[in-house]
């Protein structure tokens, strides 16, 4: 493609597209995904050497973006990702030239034996997988005060809104910044408590949280299985729903998603512009709204009032008995060394580190390039049997399985007769996390220095398309992303 070319649909067209906008010049054969590609990868060159979001980019998309072209002229598209570049966390495994490190250097070597499930998925859509993002080591389960979006491997991701100004959020910061600034059409990320809805809040986006179960979690490393999840994370609830489409499936070796009862599902037709009329929906103030500065507790405030014009019936500030609970993570420390060992021993032979173990032992041999926030949560998890049998591990367990659902999310939808709820901001998402029940982020506005603010909604199990349903007609009311302004 002519540079020419490359620059003005670069300059006039490429920034906050949808993939709807895309598959239309593909169809219309206006746009190859080849060039679709290399305009990504053109502005991520121009960008990402300040925001450190993107790890590597796969050596194979550009010929993969060509084979699709050609698929499309002979036989039409696959799915609405057919020949739409999608950057993935460096967690999730793709068995190709491109490695997963979970941001470790312990693991900068390693080139996994087959593809995960998400990968599988993307693949099967005729997604172009562009790259791996960076993200907080080892999933933010390494040291206590990481830095979000640190890691050993890419260093510090930083927000697009405000370079070293703005927290990006994390676990999943690389996916957050990449996609906030325009990298790729769409990205997933993985949550465990947070990981997903913090960098999306803190980044303008739109994340989606999944039901455990509706993705199946083989081949991304992990950290607790009780709480793991892949998800969607976009700059509009629709992209965000085709993704979801993609992802979404039962896989025979995750037990799991044997419970998903979406099989063959189409997200996108729960994009109403009306979702919110009628719904019944509780705004959860106490106990995560003075976790919020003035300023942002001010937008989030307004939210609610454009929900209350919306024709929705809002409950305001209900009770969530478990909001003050005294939570622990515990169960992440018992789960994450019987997890993470049966994840490295599969991995190829010539990668020493098959161990939490050895992962402690690689990083204390350079404690300057590996340890710069210590690796104490590692610790104490190798401190742990890594059999699940100890008495304080199923305490744990009970205590936020309990808090979470019966104290917590299924409490409140009952009591008040509530289709969803909304926590300010991310707060509040680990009481969806423990219960392993979906949550939506979507951006809410911006504080006067800039930095994003989100809300997000939350509900029973398996009941994104009521999430989707309502969050798409506030995005539609409020439309409140604006793109950053890259330098």
């Amino acid at each position: 493609m002519e540079n020419i070319k490359l620059k003005q649909m670069h300059d006039e067209w490429l920034e906050e597209v949808t993939i709807t906008e895309i598959q239309e010049k593909l169809d219309s054969g206006e746009l190859t995904s080849k060039e679709l590609v290399l305009m990504y990868l053109h502005r991520i060159s121009l960008y990402d050497q300040k925001l450190h979001s993107i790890l590597e980019i796969n050596p194979d998309a550009l010929h993969i973006a060509e084979a699709l072209d050609a698929e499309r002229r002979e036989k039409g598209p696959r799915s609405q990702l057919h020949g739409i570049p999608i950057l993935i966390k460096d967690n999730i495994d793709t068995h190709d030239k491109m490695h997963t490190s979970a941001g470790s250097l312990a693991l900068k070597d390693s080139i996994a034996l087959k593809d995960s499930f998400v990968a599988e998925q993307l693949r099967k859509a005729g997604a172009v997988i562009l790259g791996k993002t960076n993200m907080t080591e080892w999933a933010n389960f390494m040291a206590n005060g990481m830095t979000s979006g640190y890691s050993s491997r890419g260093g510090q991701v930083l927000n697009p809104y405000g370079l070293g100004t703005f927290d990006v959020g994390g676990s999943s910061a690389g996916s957050g910044a990449a996609i906030a600034a325009n990298f790729a059409a769409a990205a997933v990320g993985t949550e465990t408590s947070g990981s997903i809805l913090n960098p999306s809040c803190q980044n303008s986006l739109v994340g989606i949280k999944p039901t455990v179960g509706l993705i199946s979690r083989r081949g991304i490393i992990p950290i607790a299985h009780t709480q793991d999840t892949a998800g969607p994370m976009a700059r509009t609830v629709q992209d965000a729903a085709i993704l979801l489409n993609a992802l979404c499936g039962k896989d025979e070796q995750d037990p799991i998603t044997k419970t998903n009862p979406f099989n063959h599902f189409d997200f996108t037709e729960f994009l109403l512009k009306e979702g919110l009329k009628g719904k019944r929906i509780g705004i959860a103030l106490d106990g995560f709204m003075e976790l919020l500065s003035k300023e942002k507790q001010a937008i989030v405030a307004s939210a609610v009032e454009a929900l209350k014009a919306s024709g929705a019936d809002i409950v305001d500030n209900i009770e969530i008995p478990s909001a003050k609970a005294k939570w622990k993570y515990d169960v992440l420390t018992y789960e994450f060394k019987p997890d993470l060992n049966a994840y490295l021993n599969q991995l190829h032979p010539s990668v020493g580190i098959r161990s939490l173990a050895d992962l402690i032992e690689f990083n204390q041999k350079d404690e300057e390039k590996m340890l710069k926030f210590g690796q104490a949560v590692l610790l104490e998890s190798e401190g742990t049997s890594g059999t699940l049998t100890e008495a304080a591990y199923f305490e744990a367990l009970e205590f936020d399985l309990y808090h979470s659902t019966k104290q917590g999310i299924d409490y409140a939808l009952e009591k008040y007769e509530l289709d969803v709820i909304i926590f300010p901001g991310e707060e509040g998402s680990h009481i969806s996390a423990k219960a392993g029940y979906p949550s939506i982020a979507v951006p809410a506005g911006f504080t006067a220095a800039g930095e994003p603010v989100g809300i997000t909604f939350a509900g029973t199990a398996y009941s994104e398309p009521l999430l989707i349903e309502v969050a798409y007609a506030y995005e539609q009311m409020t439309k409140c992303r604006k793109a950053p302004v890259l330098k």
